[in-house]
């Protein structure tokens, strides 16, 4: 049984938002969320909420279990 990894969420959260040019600040916006939940997701100071998780999810247009690490699709 795998174990979730902060460090990979922030990471993938991180390579996302970087290949689709944006910053933290315009993510926080568009998810409604504040600047420093994204900045804490990403350096794995904070787990995101399943809404969360659902709403990035979407909006990079991936899965959850990618972002969670459970698969590299």
């Amino acid at each position: 049984m795998k174990e979730y990894n902060r460090k990979i969420f922030g990471e993938r959260l991180k390579y996302l938002r970087s290949e689709k040019g944006i910053g933290q600040n315009l993510l926080a916006k568009e998810l409604q969320v504040s600047n420093a939940s994204i900045s804490y997701w990403e350096t794995g100071k904070q787990e995101p909420c399943a809404e969360a998780i659902f709403k990035l999810a979407d909006y990079f247009n991936v899965s959850a279990d990618y972002l969670l690490g459970l698969s590299d699709d």
